[in-house]
């Protein structure tokens, strides 16, 4: 793992050669600090392959091994410059809190890079030099020597090492400071919540439906106080129970009003099982008590290779009904409904977005200005502080797809364009909604305190000259 290749071997000896007759070798321009905000996240792009310094496999544990990967902006992928004095930092993972690491210390080439603990020590000190073609080196401390992607690799998961600094391409970074992502706006009253979702009313408020004990229901007149208004089904929803183990808890419901009736498709399930059914509830005033159960919609089982779990109904430009829903396993689904019962018009299941298996849920589709916009959650809920949910898009001319993100990527490949991700102590923002209100787009979502307790979030959804949304 550690062998060079004879060619790298042949260039270093060269470069000693002519140290050693006192030849000078000029491969950059000055050494000079690059600007370092200390209180921003970075993305480290290598020059020679185009990926970025990641915490091989989301790992935690001291040792862990670093690596390259495709950018995907996740936690494991974002660094912050700890300043440790004399020009030199340490890069500390926001994912796991640890540091770049020499590991023992080595002063060899090849060397293993791993993450640990930080103890301030030289081997997890770096100084940032720029070079002439806007990237720059990070050079350790104790070592002397460059990081650097081993042997050019141009693969994910390709090995991160020291060397000589030789000013290769694979020793040079881009640092790609990410946007500082607003913080939910000002919401009062009774604001923890899991999975919400809103429509507004006729009379100009606001319900909002939760996960929780037989769907858990909010409702607000302004869109800042939120106040209990109890749940949907006081009586039980003892027809879910197949699917949840005799629970009440009923997942992620999606509620809209349409032609003078609110429409509730919730879901039922067990951590980790995709034994999963979607129904359907109705009312006329979307109080507590007064949901009529209308049955099953749709069900996944142990031999069905996606979940049925997390449903949003869309409604196109042509007036017809769809059923986007889904959780890891193979991604996300989309399925046509009957508008006059709500139901499945057909046995057909669509893909419209996946990550080999890997965490995505959550799927909210909107259309704005010629096109529909799938919105998903990346990355995992439900650990409290720990979660790393963020909120991902892509979009398409027409709703059943193919979606793609702002860099062409297919969103049935892993694609998508982050739209709000974790900062500061606002952990894990997801599970996304949007609404068209009176005063423009409004996301709403959950997001974790550093109490582990899920609040309501809600911010202004903007759209960039190109037609990609951002928050405000």
């Amino acid at each position: 793992m550690n062998a060079r290749s004879p060619w790298r071997g042949a260039l270093a000896s060269a470069l000693t050669l002519l140290l050693a007759l006192g030849l000078g070798l000029v491969l950059t321009g000055p050494a000079r600090a690059a600007t370092i905000d200390t209180n921003a996240s970075y993305v480290l792009v290598n020059r020679n392959s185009g990926k970025v310094l990641d915490v091989y496999n989301w790992a935690t544990n001291d040792g862990a091994p670093l690596v390259q990967y495709s950018r995907n902006d996740g936690a494991w992928q974002q660094w912050q410059f700890v300043d440790s004095g004399g020009g030199y930092y340490r890069l500390k993972s926001r994912h796991s809190g640890k540091v770049v690491d020499i590991s023992g210390r080595s002063t060899a080439d090849g060397a293993d890079v791993i993450q640990y603990a930080d103890k301030n020590a030289t081997n997890q000190q770096f100084r940032v030099v720029d070079t002439d073609s806007g990237y720059v080196k990070l050079i350790n401390r104790n070592s002397g020597k460059a990081l650097e992607v081993w042997e050019w690799s141009t693969a994910d998961a390709g090995r991160i090492s020291q060397y000589t600094d030789l000013n290769g391409a694979n020793q040079q970074w881009q640092l790609v400071k990410l946007v500082a992502y607003p913080d939910p706006g000002y919401v009062t009253g009774d604001v923890g919540a899991h999975d919400p979702e809103v429509t507004k009313k006729p009379d100009g408020s606001y319900l909002l439906a939760y996960t929780g004990d037989n769907i858990a229901l909010k409702t607000s007149t302004d869109r800042t106080a939120w106040r209990n208004a109890g749940v949907a089904f006081p009586g039980g929803a003892s027809w879910t129970h197949a699917y949840t183990n005799g629970s009440n808890t009923l997942w992620a419901p999606d509620i809209t009003y349409l032609n003078g009736r609110y429409y509730m498709y919730y879901a039922a399930s067990t951590f980790g099982s995709n034994h999963s059914g979607i129904f359907l509830a109705t009312s006329t005033t979307g109080a507590s008590g007064s949901w009529t159960n209308q049955g099953l919609v749709i069900e996944s089982n142990t031999s069905d290779n996606w979940n049925a779990i997390d449903p949003n109904l869309v409604v196109d430009d042509q007036g017809r009904w769809w059923l986007d829903f889904g959780s890891f396993w193979s991604g996300i689904k989309m399925v046509q409904l009957d508008p006059a019962t709500g139901k499945r018009l057909n046995n057909t299941v669509l893909s419209i977005s996946g990550r080999n298996g890997g965490a995505t849920e959550a799927p909210f589709i909107y259309r704005h200005g010629g096109y529909y916009y799938q919105f998903v959650s990346f990355d995992l809920c439900c650990k409290g502080a720990s979660s790393t949910y963020r909120i991902m898009v892509g979009r398409s001319a027409s709703v059943t797809g193919p979606y793609v993100d702002r860099n062409g990527t297919a969103m049935t490949s892993g694609g998508g364009t982050q739209v709000l991700a974790g900062h500061g102590s606002i952990h894990g923002p997801g599970h996304q909604a949007v609404l068209a209100d009176n005063d423009g787009d409004i996301l709403f979502y959950h997001w974790y305190a550093d109490d582990g307790s899920s609040r309501l979030g809600i911010n202004k959804l903007g759209w960039d000259s190109a037609g990609w949304p951002y928050v405000y």
